[in-house]
């Protein structure tokens, strides 16, 4: 029951993650206005607890939880995994600074800073697509070292 519990705590946080990019780049506009630039920093707040959760949750389902850490260490796709997490989490970290630092001074952006901005939101989307193929390859034991 631990596993399953993990497992579907993990799954419903990385749906959330998606869910969060995909409302900041509904919110995230040309002519977007404070009150919304005051919302998606709420939500990018959102994004980086759940993150954290999803990186908690998920080393502990794969040390402690059925398939064991060797399972996991030893898999290709865990690690492609790991590292397109490690990606998005990078391509996060711009808009999240751009967020406070508008939300700090109350600047509403320019359309080319929004345009700059979305770029990174659509490649966090773009990767988000890799993360079940990597998911059932790994599950499968597909890619295994030894």
């Amino acid at each position: 029951m631990f596993d399953f519990f993990l497992a579907v705590v993990h799954h419903l946080t990385v749906f959330s993650l998606l869910a969060i990019v995909v409302a900041e780049l509904s919110l995230v506009r040309r002519g977007m206005d404070a009150a919304t630039l005051a919302t998606v920093a709420r939500i990018d707040l959102a994004y980086g607890a759940l993150a954290a959760i999803a990186l908690a949750v998920g080393v502990v389902r794969a040390v402690y939880a059925a398939k064991g850490w060797y399972f996991y260490s030893n898999n290709g796709f865990f690690w492609a995994k790991i590292a397109i997490f490690v990606v998005i989490g990078l391509l996060s970290v711009p808009p999240t600074v751009k967020f406070i630092q508008w939300r700090k001074v109350q600047h509403v952006p320019h359309n080319a800073q929004v345009d700059a901005l979305r770029k990174y939101l659509w490649a966090e989307l773009a990767l988000f697509a890799l993360l079940p193929l990597s998911a059932a390859g790994m599950a499968r034991g597909y890619w295994q070292f030894q």
